[in-house]
């Protein structure tokens, strides 16, 4: 039987080619909040039978978890064979040890939460650090794809005399990654943060590269402060005004005003969160993901 798919907080920019992608159907939900503030969830195409896929992109996700549990919940007293979660952003990823005496990993507890109530997990690049693989906090089959090869693919096309310029030791793993697609040469800066908002960033050797694009590329952009004090270097440096690509348009605030503000040449960000800077579409990715879950 065809998959049956539901867009959650209205991401069809991805759930709708998913659908025609896994040859499935598309259901509506009625999610909407009563007067006091409590969630309401209402099916109103049947799940009976069916492969259910919550398509739910998780940023901003304190309003948006109980709703979906509530949804993922329905969907099994309602007869669903199984319910499985896209989630291009997948949220609760950077607190994944403890830092400051007090704190809770919070990577591990929003895990923890959010198996009991789903079969399977589809991501995309999730922020992989001190947690190595999904499956170190997930205790359901979690699969993430990698958007990698789709930005390498966009630079090559559009950007002339790239290189690559990752913000940290963190993304080194999937800047050279993108790098190598893009026959591109990288570098990784090195950054000390102070604060939330409070980061300092210096640029190695940058005289060599003042003939190349610069291409800041990071998984999450939220207070792109790390981008910000990249670009000021780069524009002491007096190379060419920056392409900015992120994954995850988190966009904090005036995040993104902000980095254009900067002197951000372009900025360039997949779908995975609508925003007016998405020029890159991870849906096959995603697609190509779920089909290994629906087959498992």
């Amino acid at each position: 039987m065809r998959p049956l798919l539901f867009s959650l907080f209205s991401h069809e920019e991805i759930a709708a080619p998913l659908t025609e992608m896994l040859r499935g159907d598309l259901g509506t939900i009625n999610i909407r909040r009563f007067p006091d503030g409590e969630s309401y969830v209402r099916y109103e195409t049947s799940v009976e039978d069916r492969d259910v896929l919550l398509v739910c992109t998780l940023d901003r996700p304190d309003e948006k978890f109980l709703p979906l549990i509530f949804a993922a919940a329905a969907a099994r007293e309602n007869g669903a064979k199984t319910v499985g979660l896209v989630a291009p952003y997948l949220a609760y990823m950077r607190q994944d040890q403890r830092f400051q005496t007090g704190e809770g990993v919070t990577a591990k507890h929003f895990a923890a939460a959010l198996s009991p109530w789903i079969d399977w997990l589809v991501t995309i690049d999730p922020h992989l650090h001190r947690i190595t693989a999904l499956s170190d906090v997930y205790s359901i089959p979690a699969v993430a794809a990698h958007a990698a090869p789709t930005v390498s693919a966009w630079i090559k096309q559009h950007v002339v005399n790239p290189v690559l310029v990752g913000p940290d030791s963190e993304s080194e793993q999937w800047v050279s990654d993108t790098a190598n697609g893009a026959g591109a040469p990288y570098l990784i800066l090195e950054k000390t943060r102070r604060g939330d908002r409070d980061v300092a960033v210096s640029v190695p050797q940058v005289e060599q590269w003042r003939a190349h694009t610069p291409v800041l590329v990071d998984d999450i952009i939220s207070t792109a402060r790390t981008m910000i004090e990249t670009v000021g270097h780069l524009k002491k440096a007096s190379m060419s005004a920056p392409v900015c690509i992120g994954v995850h348009a988190v966009f904090a605030g005036t995040a993104y005003h902000d980095l254009l503000a900067a002197g951000a040449g372009r900025i360039v960000t997949t779908n995975t969160i609508p925003h007016e800077s998405n020029v890159l579409d991870v849906s096959s990715l995603l697609a190509e993901c779920v089909r290994f879950q629906l087959r498992a």
